[in-house]
């Protein structure tokens, strides 16, 4: 497993691993076969993980709007100026 800082998930880790390494925590949690605190620190740290990957997915999304937003104020600005060559 990944480094942890004060009992959370290593900042740094990227979304790959996270998720891999999610994958994993419930993979183990579904076979069973784990004490009860096994089990409760496995979810802990698939609910850390999934923190990790969903502010991933986020900052992802963010920059896909972002540069949607560019694209779409770039084309907005070239509007008026086909506008006006046909009138």
């Amino acid at each position: 497993m990944s480094s942890r800082v004060d009992g959370r998930v290593d900042e740094a880790l990227g979304y790959e691993q996270a998720r891999d390494e999610l994958i994993e925590v419930v993979r183990r949690l579904e076979a069973g076969g784990t004490t009860l605190e096994e089990s409760l620190a496995l979810w802990e740290r698939g609910e850390e993980l999934a923190k990790v990957c969903r502010r991933w997915l986020e900052g992802a999304r963010a920059r896909l709007d972002a540069a949607l937003a560019e694209e779409a104020a770039e084309e907005a600005g070239r509007e008026p100026a086909d506008g006006d060559a046909g009138g």
